[in-house]
C-alpha cells in the first residue's frame, strides 16, 4: 500500500509541474492569463525627449494662429474631418485643432486617466456645444464625467483631448507622443497613416512584425514601426508578470493585445496576453514575456531603449533578448 500511495503522489506532483510548465510556452495559449503582481521597482528606465511633429495637408502657409489649445474651456463647436500629411484623416474642432486619444484611457466603458499636469499638456475637450459636422457620425459622440465633475467629449467611446503644442489649425504635433497619444480618426480609432500606410492613409503594417536593424539584427517592431522591448526584471514563468508600473510605464508604454493573425514573423509559441494588476488593462507578450515600446524612440527605426539601465533590450521574433542573457 505504501508503494502505491507514493507512486500516486509522484504522479500527481509531476502533473502539477507539467501544468505549470505548459501555462507559458504552449502552442495554443489561452486568451488571457491573470498577472500575479506588478509592484516591483521599475529600476532605471531612461529619459524621454519630445514627441513627433507634423502638419496637416492643405493648411495654407501663413495661416493665422488658432487660440491656444491650452486655453481653458475652449468649446469644441462643430467637429469636422481633415486630412493630415502622413497621419491620414483626423477629427478637428471648430477651430481646426486636432483632437487626440490616450492609450491609457478606456472606451468600454469610457474612462479618462489624464489629470493634473497631464491635463495641462493635453486639455480635455469639453462636451458642451460639441456637434457632429460633415464626415462625423453623431452616434459616435458621447460624454464621460471626469474626476472634477466636468463633462468631456468622447468619440467612439474614447475621451478627446487637444495638445497644448498645437497652436495652428492643422497641427498634429501630438501624434505618437510617448507612444500613447494619437490623433482621433473619425471612427474613434487611432489615426495611423505614415510608415506602412496605403494611398488612403490607412495603416497596412502588421500589428507586430520584424525588421532587420543594422546593429541589432532581426528585431520586433509594432504597427508604427517602433522598436519593441523587454524588461529583464519581468517574469515569464509560470505566468507573465510585469514589474514596470507607474512612472516606468510613462517611459516604457505597454504593448496592447495584438491578434496573432495581425502579426508577421513572430513566434506563435507563448504568444499570449495577460491581465495586469495595476489597472492598466491587458498586455501582450512574446514567448510569455511582457513587451513594451520606448517613449525615447521618436521615429521608426530608433533603438534608443537598447541596453538602458542594463535591464531593457530589444526583442527577437522568438521573444529572446537582443544582446543580453536571460
Amino acid at each position: 500500500m505504501k508503494t502505491s500511495w507514493r507512486s500516486a503522489s509522484l504522479v500527481a506532483s509531476a502533473a502539477a509541474v507539467l501544468a505549470l510548465t505548459t501555462a507559458c510556452g504552449q502552442d495554443s495559449p489561452p486568451a488571457a492569463s491573470q498577472n500575479v503582481g506588478a509592484t516591483a521597482a521599475p529600476g532605471d528606465y531612461g529619459s524621454i525627449g519630445s514627441g513627433t511633429a507634423g502638419t496637416a495637408g492643405g493648411a495654407a502657409t501663413g495661416q493665422p494662429s488658432a487660440p491656444s489649445a491650452s486655453s481653458p474651456s475652449n468649446p469644441a463647436g462643430k467637429l469636422s474631418v481633415s486630412t493630415a500629411e502622413k497621419v491620414g484623416k483626423v477629427v478637428t474642432d471648430s477651430l481646426g485643432l486636432t483632437l487626440y486619444r490616450f492609450d491609457q484611457d478606456t472606451a468600454e466603458p469610457p474612462k479618462t486617466n489624464c489629470d493634473g499636469d497631464c491635463a495641462k499638456t493635453w486639455p480635455p475637450v469639453p462636451a458642451d456645444d460639441a456637434e457632429a459636422g460633415e464626415g462625423i457620425d453623431k452616434a459616435l459622440l458621447g460624454t464621460v464625467t471626469r474626476a472634477d465633475g466636468t463633462k468631456q467629449l468622447t468619440v467612439g467611446g474614447w475621451p478627446a483631448y487637444r495638445y497644448a503644442k498645437d497652436v495652428n489649425a492643422g497641427d498634429v504635433k501630438g501624434q505618437g507622443v510617448g507612444g500613447k497619444w494619437y490623433a482621433l480618426a473619425p471612427d474613434g480609432k487611432k489615426a495611423q497613416g505614415g510608415a506602412g500606410a496605403g494611398a488612403g492613409g490607412e495603416a497596412v503594417q502588421a500589428g507586430l512584425s520584424t525588421r532587420n536593424d543594422a546593429k541589432l539584427g532581426e528585431i520586433v517592431v509594432d504597427k508604427n514601426g517602433m522598436t519593441v522591448y523587454r524588461f529583464k526584471k519581468d517574469e515569464a514563468w509560470p505566468k507573465p508578470v510585469s514589474n514596470c508600473s507607474g512612472a516606468c510605464l510613462e517611459k516604457w508604454p505597454l504593448v496592447e493585445p495584438v491578434d496573432f493573425n495581425d502579426t508577421k514573423g513572430i513566434q506563435k509559441k507563448g504568444y499570449m496576453i495577460f491581465d495586469r494588476t495595476d489597472g492598466k488593462g491587458k498586455q501582450q507578450t512574446i514567448n510569455c514575456s511582457p513587451i513594451y515600446t520606448f517613449a525615447g524612440d521618436k521615429a521608426p527605426g530608433d533603438t534608443n531603449g537598447q541596453g538602458v539601465g542594463g535591464t531593457w533590450y530589444a526583442v527577437r521574433p522568438d521573444g529572446k533578448l537582443v544582446g543580453a542573457s536571460e
